[in-house]
């Protein structure tokens, strides 16, 4: 299993939030860690992620990344507002495998553009929306996911989880985690538009249940 922890400030016996995540990732996949500088960019400037070129933003943040050798975007990383994320696969009921953004890539994404957890999910939420999720998640073999995340930083932390472009965020609690199967249910903070409409339409759940994101989604 690939598992992404957090421990708040109150809880954790250093006195300072904790962050951590492991990666199983494909046997002889090496994952390197990289520094990447801050940079501003041009006015139309794009950016080249793992299967897709999307709209670069005027400025980028410096990272941290841990990222598998071949993808543009990371398995976790920090960057230099103290914001962090962990992704995890997340096996849903739905399977794409379109190129389009990998959860990888939103990671990176988020971590060079955001200043706060909470924007790290607008971030995330917001090109998931407008460009989709979806392509080749390995390299070696056929394998697609839809994912979930853990972003904290020194204030909070939240877990947004994904279903193609509908999602489901919560606040974490002061000790929380987050693997591969959904978990988000009745108890979310905010779900995209028109989720659980979808999801009735597509007969993921009964028309008189209530709005449960994982019970919809889970595979």
């Amino acid at each position: 299993m690939c598992d992404t922890l957090y421990v708040s400030a109150r809880r954790s016996a250093t006195g300072t939030p904790l962050f951590a995540k492991n990666s199983d990732r494909e046997r002889d996949e090496a994952q390197a860690v990289v520094s990447l500088p801050g940079a501003t960019h041009t006015a139309g400037a794009q950016v080249r992620c793992t299967h897709i070129v999307i709209p670069q933003v005027s400025r980028t943040r410096a990272v941290l990344l841990s990222k598998p050798w071949w993808t543009w975007g990371a398995e976790m990383g920090a960057n230099d507002a103290g914001v962090v994320i962990g992704n995890e696969a997340l096996f849903t009921r739905r399977v794409n495998a379109e190129p389009a953004l990998l959860g990888m890539d939103l990671v990176r994404l988020a971590l060079e553009r955001a200043d706060d957890a909470a924007s790290a999910v607008e971030v995330i939420t917001t090109l998931l929306e407008r460009h989709g999720q979806g392509g080749a998640c390995a390299v070696h073999r056929s394998f697609h996911y839809d994912n979930s995340y853990l972003v904290a930083d020194a204030r909070e932390a939240w877990i947004l989880e994904t279903c193609g472009r509908h999602w489901a965020v919560r606040r974490a609690g002061e000790v929380d985690a987050i693997s591969n199967a959904p978990g988000i249910g009745t108890d979310a903070t905010a779900v995209s538009p028109g989720a659980f409409d979808a999801f009735r339409a597509a007969g993921w759940l009964a028309a008189d249940a209530p709005g449960d994101f994982a019970a919809a989604v889970t595979d």
